[in-house]
């Protein structure tokens, strides 16, 4: 009798330690969203949103803001001291939308430890990010593409324009990771770029 009731509270506690907050119980992050179930969206971090985000059950974080946007500020080892696992993505504006680096974002997404973060300064650069993974990746449609990185920023304003100036900008072809066509001497996706805000 001993050996199920000591199973069942280890099976308890087990399934506590793997539960997921709800968007309720996250600290008021810049932009915050839940677009998918463990998966937890938001603008920049603070030194008190890393310590908010780690008593709320956050197990890894993963950063596509440059070091050098905070230099104060030393997002990897507070969040690696505090025992969450630390991810950086570097994306630099509009330059950093390419297919290696949307690939990087679905390998990170993929391998990440549930509950994550992933955020930017605005959340518009996690928007851009998940829209071109639907659509470069997951085959999804412009438009369904748009409302998944609509759905990634917490109403982030820029989004829609951000995520529709690059997802039909980027007509890529996944097998070479460049743009099926251009129009002449400018490709469409540097078109896009060049109106990409974040």
């Amino acid at each position: 009798m001993k050996t199920i009731a000591l199973a069942l509270v280890a099976l308890a506690l087990a399934g506590c330690a793997s539960m997921s907050p709800s968007l309720t119980e996250m600290p008021a992050l810049p932009h915050i969203a839940e677009p998918a179930k463990g998966v937890f969206t938001s603008g920049r971090l603070t030194e008190a949103h890393v310590a908010s985000i780690q008593q709320s059950g956050i197990r890894e974080v993963i950063d596509l803001t440059l070091d050098s946007e905070t230099p104060d500020f030393d997002e990897a080892a507070a969040a690696r001291n505090r025992g969450m696992v630390y991810r950086n993505l570097p994306i630099k504006g509009a330059d950093g939308l390419s297919m290696e680096n949307v690939l990087a974002f679905d390998a990170l997404l993929r391998s990440a430890k549930r509950p994550v973060l992933v955020h930017c300064a605005s959340s518009n650069r996690v928007g851009a990010m998940a829209a071109l993974k639907a659509a470069w990746i997951d085959g999804a449609t412009t438009e369904d593409a748009i409302a998944i990185g609509k759905s990634w920023t917490g109403g982030n304003g820029n989004t829609e324009l951000n995520s529709r100036t690059c997802v039909e900008a980027g007509e890529w072809n996944s097998f070479s990771g460049r743009p099926r066509s251009a129009a002449g001497s400018e490709s469409s996706v540097e078109r896009g770029r060049s109106v990409w805000r974040y």
